[in-house]
């Protein structure tokens, strides 16, 4: 009796740190909108060449695709690209 209640307690220590460790990488997550809206301000300042300014608009063009998907992770993976391009 006294196995199968320390295996159930370690069962549920388990379970939250697993959800301890998951939430806050989704916490971090920035609304794709708001991260579009920055990315399109910086990209209007930036002066790329020709190879850059492609690269940006494809990585623009994924995100649009992503966040219209409701992915903002993958979204926000596109335009952190982007804006590592732009400078930012």
């Amino acid at each position: 009796m006294k196995t199968l209640v320390a295996a159930a307690f370690l069962n549920a220590v388990t379970m939250a740190g697993f959800i301890a460790i998951a939430m806050p990488a989704h916490a971090a997550t920035v609304p794709c909108e708001d991260m579009l809206k920055d990315m399109r301000a910086a990209k209007a300042k930036a002066t790329l060449n020709a190879a850059d300014k492609a690269k940006v608009d494809d990585l623009e063009a994924k995100a649009v695709e992503r966040c219209n998907a409701d992915d903002d992770v993958r979204s926000d993976k596109f335009l952190t690209e982007a804006m590592t391009l732009l400078g930012k």
